[in-house]
């Protein structure tokens, strides 16, 4: 599989091709920048697709035939949707992962202890989600990412494995702070776009149709059309056979420090 490594190196090759071939034979300048172009899109590409792998191994699936999904929820808490989301996990005996932002779990520290309460395994999605995240430092991440870290450590007394990177996006500097984390970094398979959805049935049926084995289902706690489809989503599933599982049973891989994994089926 391409990744940034690989890039480099046959970038790096083609580059020393050219500046050989254009010492016998003159190429034109515009050789060059179609090169340059075409490495700057492949940087592109692998930075914005959380599942290339690019410059971070990361799981996104489980390599199963069973027929299990699990079920996660990105960007709580927040008062507004996540009790009600809550109250319909436990009501359908469904154990789902939340992957929190620092500064809605600061400002909600009983719903994040309830999500731990009741269940459910909490992951960092970092402190400050902020737009211009991409862009800091390896240094600024790692600060951002402890900041979260020292915060569930305090609230719920567990160092977390789990990280999922804000908007899906890498950097070489985000896998600098997350290898200094010891972090397991966390995809998706299958990413709802809850947020921007405004038709409910026309997001459903999105849904249905991504249920397959292992697949690893990306909500967001702050969408009310995500509550307002969850339990009918729920139904169907199970109604074709589906299992939904905690996502650390679906992957084999333990959500905090100190906890052992069987196997590893995960990809």
């Amino acid at each position: 599989m391409l990744n940034f490594r690989l890039t480099n190196i046959i970038f790096g090759m083609l580059m020393l091709a050219l500046v050989a071939i254009d010492f016998f034979i003159f190429l034109p300048v515009y050789c060059y920048g179609i090169l340059i172009i075409a490495y700057l899109l492949a940087l592109f590409l692998g930075s914005y697709r959380v599942n290339s792998q690019f410059f971070i191994p990361t799981i996104c699936r489980a390599r199963i035939n069973e027929k299990k999904i699990a079920l996660t929820f990105d960007d709580g808490p927040l008062p507004k949707h996540t009790p009600r989301i809550l109250e319909m996990l436990r009501a359908e005996g469904v154990k789902a992962t939340f992957f929190c932002i620092g500064k809605n779990a600061a400002a909600n520290i009983d719903l994040l202890k309830r999500i731990h309460e009741e269940g459910h395994s909490i992951g960092s999605h970092s402190f400050a989600h902020g737009f211009w995240f991409d862009l800091l430092s390896a240094k600024a991440m790692t600060k951002d990412l402890k900041q979260l870290h020292e915060l569930i450590k305090t609230t719920i007394g567990q160092d977390v494995k789990w990280f999922r990177p804000p908007y899906g996006v890498t950097t070489p500097n985000l896998r600098k702070a997350v290898e200094q984390m010891d972090y397991a970094v966390i995809g998706w398979t299958v990413r709802s776009m809850d947020t921007v959805a405004r038709d409910k049935e026309a997001l459903l049926d999105k849904l249905k149709r991504a249920l397959k084995p292992g697949h690893i289902f990306l909500f967001h706690d702050s969408a009310g059309v995500t509550a307002d489809i969850l339990p009918d989503f729920i139904h169907h599933a199970r109604s074709e056979g589906y299992e939904i599982v905690p996502l650390d049973q679906l992957l084999n891989l333990q959500p905090y420090v100190g906890r052992t994994a069987l196997r590893n089926n995960a990809v």
